[in-house]
């Protein structure tokens, strides 16, 4: 956004100093971008008198000028036609930049003569596109600086531009006014009165406006009148030097009119050449999608589908919101037009403009949100301009729709600037602050101006009086001394125990994974889960459709991303939630790993081996331990369909306890996700784990028993689908206070036993706690033993 300083004058009375005016307007949150001043480019230009001028001898056309700048006679060869003794001129020595030629001037040589400077032009100078002859000025003093001259006698033209940066929550600052009246609540000076003198009405308008029913949540409002017998023609030069100060280039009045009021009152407008309306009528509708415009740009728009279009009876003649069309433009013989006002829902006219690619003026602020109260009274402000500076008589107003309703109030808590900014107002400067900006004040309740559509609560109140009052006027604070000691813990017991279990995975050589917790119904129906309970309303993509019943589906299906990527040997694990419902509390944690492949690589010390249930085993262990599980657990059967039916072992703390699975991965689920084996895991449930009784920080001192522990083998002739698991389980479970461990250390099948049989061989350890084991102990022990085995595998004790 760009503006004058004269400009910003004609709307503020203030004394205050541009630099002081950049410095407040950042401070307000209208951040300066950059300030051009006009007069540094031409400080460097001084006054001179042309006090001799003669033919050129080798040159019809130029002529041989002595010029007075303030340091004598000076030599200057000219080619204008108006130059000429006597006349006071702007003179560039050698060593002046010129912007409008981009060049620096130096002594040279013209057709033999030499020349020490030249003369320039409000084209070269940059101040117009004049260039039929050098600048005449009607005095002056010579050797006098330019940029003095003019700052005395024709000030619009060394008038320094700021430019600032507009947030998209601001649009009312998209006009000068807008910006005149932050600066004048913030006390840098006062808001003129810029009342409309509206045009009286001559005659009904013979143009029509109607607007479809299904487009008026898009364009509620038009507003137009009739301009008969106007004289189109360049604009006044105050108007061209404001346009071209902020980088518009003139181009005709009617034209520049529409252009001024954006920037001024940020009030869009439109003027069609009324002769060229066919029908007399306009309609305002939605596209179907296929119609076409030739744009004031002289480019051809296909209209995407919903956009908002100005038809006449010929078809479309202006994109709303955004830009107007060739045909109906105003030219030099334009005599009748019809002047728009209307408003253009900002979400239509963004979706409008980035379907088309186009960008204009008119887009930049109805997307963000002009004032829709405003609309008929900024065409008042057009119409009055058009016919006092063109002449014309003016209809009656032709209106279709209503102005919405944006009417609003919220309640101004005075105490609220201190808790929520740290900033102590007094409530009457907070009033007045608001009263200021355009809100009109009830009681506790401040009414909402139409151009603030970015206030929408009780705490933007706050907000737009602590930025009028300054938030550089924020003092510091010192943060309260904490208290000495040892701060609270902060992460729960089961966020400890995962992190310790994160931390010995990856210590036993695990990579972990961070898998989605979506993935596609048929994976998840494999590991038990797929069901409607568990089914996204709106997924991403198909192949996450549901949420994981377990973490087992996204770690195989890595393992077979990086298996087709040639990595054969894999250690994967993850941590984290799977869902056996919809609801939030239907979901549980798990510690989940893979081994793939072989242990390792060949190597000079031995040749590498498949991964077994037994090393799945030994670190499903190791984790449990170090999540605290007690070290006596029982290893069954029995877990899902996902695990090898003969290779997988449950660790529980009884029959309905179950603290981890570890086990080959069933060789179906290997196909199905296209993972080549073998492939043995463990699934962890960190939750079962039990919590410990007494909360410690380190584990206890070890207890070394100080009496011998005394071994005794035993061997038992059974059936051979009995598993070795169910001997152990009743040989361990015969006195649980007394027996240390159980161990088998021998398989025997065949043989003299006979087919269908085995035998079955074990150590058991006896450690005692109190007293030395006599042999009639052992003996009772040993008993027990050979009865729990014999009644729970049918076997017998062998001989």
């Amino acid at each position: 956004m760009k503006f004058t300083l004269s400009w910003l004058k004609s709307h503020l009375d203030t004394d205050a100093s541009v630099d002081e005016i950049a410095d407040t307007l950042t401070d307000l949150g209208l951040e300066v971008e950059g300030i051009e001043n006009p007069a540094a480019k031409l400080s460097d230009f001084v006054i001179g008198k042309v006090t001799a001028a003669e033919k050129h001898p080798d040159a019809d056309k130029l002529r041989v000028c002595t010029v007075d700048a303030g340091e004598g006679p000076t030599q200057i060869i000219c080619g204008a036609p108006n130059a000429r003794e006597g006349i006071t001129v702007v003179v560039a020595k050698p060593g002046t930049y010129i912007p409008g030629l981009d060049i620096t001037i130096s002594v040279g040589k013209i057709r033999g003569i030499e020349s020490f400077g030249m003369m320039a032009s409000e084209k070269e100078l940059e101040l117009s596109e004049e260039h039929n002859g050098i600048i005449e000025l009607p005095a002056g003093e010579i050797g006098q600086s330019f940029a003095d001259y003019l700052a005395e006698h024709d000030p619009s033209k060394v008038d320094p531009v700021i430019e600032i940066a507009i947030t998209p929550n601001r649009p009312d600052a998209l006009g000068v006014r807008g910006v005149a009246r932050d600066l004048a609540a913030r006390g840098l000076g006062v808001m003129k009165p810029r009342d409309v003198d509206v045009v009286e009405a001559s005659f009904p308008s013979p143009v029509t406006v109607t607007i479809d029913e299904d487009a008026k949540s898009d364009v509620p409002v038009f507003f137009g009148r009739l301009i008969k017998g106007v004289k189109n023609g360049p604009s006044p030069d105050w108007l061209q030097q404001q346009l071209r100060a902020i980088g518009l280039r003139p181009i005709s009045f009617l034209v520049d009119v529409t252009n001024w009021f954006t920037y001024d009152l940020n009030r869009p407008l439109h003027v069609f050449d009324a002769d060229k309306i066919t029908g007399n009528a306009l309609r305002l509708h939605r596209a179907k999608g296929d119609e076409t415009l030739v744009g004031l740009d002289e480019k051809e728009y296909i209209f995407p589908e919903g956009a908002i279009v100005i038809s006449d009876a010929e078809g479309p003649e202006s994109i709303g919101g955004v830009m107007g069309g060739l045909r109906t433009g105003c030219t030099e013989d334009t005599v009748n037009v019809f002047v728009e006002a209307a408003y253009f829902d900002p979400i239509r006219t963004a979706y409008t403009g980035r379907a088309l690619k186009l960008n204009s003026d008119a887009r930049y602020r109805f997307e963000r949100g002009i004032d829709p109260a405003f609309t008929p009274i900024g065409l008042e402000h057009a119409v009055r301009m058009i016919v006092d500076n063109a002449g014309g008589e003016a209809s009656e107003v032709v209106q279709a729709g209503e102005v919405p309703d944006t009417s609003r109030a919220y309640k101004l808590d005075t105490d609220r600037c201190s808790s929520l900014v740290g900033m102590d107002i007094p409530a009457d400067t907070q009033r007045e602050t608001l009263t200021a900006l355009g809100f009109v004040m009830d009681g506790d309740m401040a009414k909402v101006p139409s151009w603030r559509p970015d206030v929408q609560g009780e705490a933007d109140l706050v907000e737009e009086v602590a930025r009028i009052a300054s938030l550089s006027n924020l003092k510091p604070v010192p943060m309260p001394r904490v208290r000495a000691g040892v701060p609270a813990p902060v992460l729960t017991p089961m966020q400890k125990r995962l992190q310790m279990a994160r931390r010995t995975t990856a210590a036993l050589g695990y990579n972990e994974c961070v898998t989605y917790s979506f993935i596609d119904q048929a994976s998840a129906t494999l590991f038990g889960g797929g069901t409607d309970a568990t089914m996204l309303a709106n997924p991403i993509s198909s192949e996450m459709s549901h949420m994981r019943p377990a973490l087992l589906p996204g770690l195989l299906q890595a393992a077979a991303r990086n298996q087709a990527r040639g990595q054969a040997n894999l250690a994967l694990f993850e941590a984290g939630d799977a869902f056996h419902g919809g609801e939030p509390t239907e979901q549980h944690s798990l510690v989940t790993g893979i081994l793939v492949g072989k242990t390792g690589p060949k190597n000079v010390h031995g040749a590498s081996r498949d991964v077994d249930i037994f090393d799945a085993k030994a670190d499903a262990e190791a984790i449990l331990s170090a999540m605290g599980a007690p070290s006596k657990v029982q290893i069954l059967r029995g877990a899902g369909d996902a695990w090898h039916p003969g290779r997988h072992g449950m660790i529980c703390l009884g029959p309905k306890k179950v603290l981890g699975i570890f086990g080959e991965i069933h060789p179906k689920i290997l196909t199905a996700l296209n993972v080549k084996g073998p492939v043995v895991g463990f699934v962890l449930f960190p939750e079962q784990i039990p919590m410990p009784k007494n909360a410690t920080v380190n584990r206890g001192a070890a207890s070394v028993p100080d009496l011998q522990a005394v071994e005794r083998d035993f061997a038992f002739v059974m059936d051979a689908s009995v598993d070795a698991l169910t001997a152990t389980n009743a040989a361990a479970g015969a006195d649980k206070a007394l027996i240390d461990d159980v161990r088998i250390f021998d398989e025997f099948i065949g043989g003299n036993l006979g087919e269908g049989k085995k035998s079955l061989a074990m150590t058991v350890r006896l450690q005692p706690n109190d007293a030395t084991l006599k042999e009639a102990d052992i003996e009772a022990v040993s008993a027990k033993i050979i009865e729990k085995v014999t009644k729970a595998t049918g076997g017998t004790l062998r001989g």
